[in-house]
């Protein structure tokens, strides 16, 4: 009887780990995930949509808002409350003066307190408009799991929280920022503009970008009493761009770690669909017209490959009526890998009748 129950347990967790998209392993977070950050399909997920205190990552939303403000250049005056603000800080005084690109740098390298709140401010008008802005943003993202009540993650209010998933859906969307990019990947940021400091340089604090891991391209750290460890980082390898999130893990950077290799080992972005060599869907005619205006990749292991099929459906398939129109949408593909539809990409008729000569008649029509 007790071999049978030791089979059976075996059986149960062989069952898990073959069952889960990324094998899985003893994690120490609470809330996990692993994203690629194009498709934003979900490798690894632990807990992934369950709310937790988030900490300092919670200036990614700041970082992000700061940016697509439009006012970087701007010189912004430190009030008396943004330097007064506790926990970690770029020790801003009253009074000074800097600008906003460099206290956006501050915030994400040294995660300075004092900065949040200076750029909330500045950005929002006061610090209750800026928390609007960011749970609006949190709103438009699909981040359901989300309440903002601070820009720093601080705990200062009972409700303010995120999810891992959460989490990796406002990192994906600020990826897609050249400035953002460029901020969270930086290791180290010598800032001229404090008017009351001089030239001050900041070293990044995220470890995995600075000393451990080579493909990390950048992320945020986060620590408070209540929320524990927090971590969001980003890395590339080969192609693939990953998004890692751990909300109240002890062991956070070895975690990241762990979840990249594994998945760098296992997948490669595929090319599924490409915007020039559309499949036979029809017949020839429909064939050499149809198009695609953007590629389809999405992050495959070798096996899944083997599972992927296309089907079309079509809004106007009829010959006569595409005929003589530019580029219009006719339907789309959907993309299967098995019974799962993984995408669906817009199909366009992109069929254009020369046009015929003009009689001279018509050309003296066109005069008058």
């Amino acid at each position: 009887m007790k071999q049978l129950k030791m089979l059976l347990a075996a059986s149960i967790f062989l069952f898990v780990i073959t069952s889960s998209p990324l094998s899985s392993y003893a994690i120490s977070a609470n809330g996990a995930i692993l994203m690629e950050q194009h498709s934003g399909r979900v490798l690894y997920e632990k807990n992934a949509h369950t709310p937790m205190r988030i900490a300092s990552i919670t200036k990614i939303m700041t970082a992000i808002l700061a940016i697509e403000s439009g006012k970087l250049n701007e010189t912004v005056t430190i009030s008396n409350k943004a330097a007064g603000t506790e926990g970690s800080s770029l020790y801003l005084l009253p009074g000074e003066k800097a600008k906003l690109e460099d206290l956006v740098y501050g915030l994400m390298l040294r995660s300075g307190n004092d900065s949040a709140v200076a750029i909330a401010e500045h950005v929002g008008g006061n610090l209750e408009s800026f928390v609007k802005m960011m749970n609006q943003k949190a709103k438009e993202l699909g981040m359901e799991q989300t309440i903002f009540a601070n820009p720093h993650g601080l705990d200062d209010h009972e409700n303010h929280y995120s999810s891992a998933y959460d989490m990796a859906l406002v990192t994906q969307y600020a990826m897609k920022n050249e400035t953002y990019a460029i901020i969270a990947g930086t290791k180290s940021h010598t800032a001229k503009s404090l008017s009351e400091h001089g030239t001050v340089t900041w070293q990044n604090k995220n470890r995995l970008l600075t000393q451990l891991y080579p493909y990390c391209t950048g992320g945020k750290t986060g620590y408070t009493q209540r929320a524990k460890r927090t971590l969001v980082t980003t890395a590339t390898k080969d192609n693939l761009d990953l998004i890692a999130v751990t909300i109240n893990d002890r062991n956070d950077w070895k975690d990241h770690m762990r979840l990249y290799d594994q998945a760098f080992s296992e997948y490669e972005l595929v090319d599924i669909l490409k915007k020039d060599q559309i499949p036979n869907l029809l017949d020839d005619y429909f064939t050499d017209n149809l198009l695609v205006k953007e590629d389809f990749m999405y992050p495959l292991k070798r096996e899944e490959k083997e599972a992927l099929s296309l089907k079309a459906h079509f809004i106007n398939p009829s010959k006569k009526q595409a005929e003589g129109k530019a580029a219009i949408k006719i339907g789309e593909i959907d993309i299967y890998m098995k019974e799962d539809v993984i995408g669906e990409v817009p199909l366009y008729f992109n069929n254009i009748l020369p046009k015929e000569p003009k009689s001279w008649w018509d050309k003296l029509k066109d005069a008058f």
